[in-house]
C-alpha cells in the first residue's frame, strides 16, 4: 500500500470511531427515553397535585367516619341502658334526652360523612387514573434503559476493536507523516485527513479557492497539502 492508502485507511478508521462514538449518545432509544421521562415528569406533577387535593378531603371523611362510629356506639350504649334501667323518672328522662340528642348528632354526622365520601370518590378515581396511565410508561422506561445499556455495551466492544484497528493502521505510517496527521486530529477531531469533494474539504465542508485546488492537484506524489481552513491533510 502507498502512503496515501495508509493515510486514507487511518482516516477511515478515525471516522468510524467518531460515528460509533456518536451513536452511543444518539440512539433512537435515548430519544424515546427522553420524551418518555418528560411524560412521566408531567404525570408525577399531576399525581402530586391530585394527591394534595385529595388529602384534606380524605382526612375530613375519615374524621366524619370516626365521629359517626363514636356517636353510634354512644347511642347503642344509651339505648341498652334505657332498656335495662330501673332508674327513677328523672334519670330516665335525662337518658332519653341525651339519646335523642346523640341521634340528631348522628344523623348530621352521617349526612356529612356521605357528603365527604362523594367528594373523595372522584378524587380517588383521578389519582388511580394517573397511576394507571403511568404504569405502562414506567415499564417502557425500564425496558428502554435496559436496551440502551445493552446497545452501549455492544458499541463499547466495537470501539475497542476499532481502536485496535486504528493502532495497526497508524503504525503503518512514517513517523513524520503520522505526527502531522495526529497534530491535525488533535486540533480538529474526527480525523486528521480529508478528501476533496466537488472543490470542498469533506472534513470542514469549506470550499477551497481555485488556487488551492490547483496546488492540491499539482502536489508531488507522497506529499500532502493541508486544508487552509481546518489544517487536515488533503488526500489526492
Amino acid at each position: 500500500m502507498s502512503e496515501t492508502d495508509d493515510l486514507r485507511a487511518l482516516m477511515e478508521a478515525d471516522r468510524w470511531i467518531d460515528r460509533v462514538t456518536g451513536q452511543k449518545t444518539h440512539l433512537p432509544e435515548m430519544v424515546e427515553l427522553t420524551a418518555l421521562e418528560g411524560e412521566l415528569r408531567g404525570l408525577l406533577k399531576s399525581l402530586n397535585e391530585a394527591q394534595a387535593t385529595l388529602a384534606p378531603v380524605r382526612t375530613a371523611y375519615e374524621e366524619a367516619q370516626r365521629e359517626g362510629d363514636r356517636l353510634r356506639t354512644r347511642a347503642e350504649s344509651l339505648d341498652k341502658t334505657l332498656s335495662n334501667s330501673t332508674a327513677n323518672v328523672r334519670e330516665l328522662t335525662a337518658l332519653q334526652t341525651e339519646l335523642q340528642h346523640v341521634r340528631e348528632l348522628l344523623e348530621r354526622s352521617d349526612d356529612l360523612e356521605l357528603e365527604h365520601l362523594m367528594a373523595v370518590e372522584p378524587l380517588d378515581e383521578a389519582v388511580s387514573a394517573i397511576k394507571a396511565t403511568a404504569q405502562p410508561a414506567v415499564a417502557r422506561r425500564s425496558g428502554l434503559q435496559g436496551a440502551i445499556a445493552e446497545l452501549q455495551a455492544s458499541l463499547d466492544d466495537e470501539l475497542v476493536a476499532l481502536g485496535q484497528q486504528r493502532t495497526e493502521r497508524a503504525s503503518a505510517l512514517a513517523p513524520e507523516l503520522l505526527a502531522r496527521y495526529e497534530g491535525a486530529f488533535t486540533r480538529v477531531g474526527t480525523s486528521g485527513a480529508a478528501q476533496i469533494v466537488a472543490g470542498h474539504c469533506d472534513g470542514c465542508r469549506i470550499a477551497l479557492s481555485p488556487l488551492d485546488v490547483d496546488r492540491w492537484k499539482g502536489q508531488p506524489e507522497g506529499t500532502f497539502m493541508t486544508c487552509p481552513e481546518c489544517g487536515r491533510l488533503l488526500l489526492p
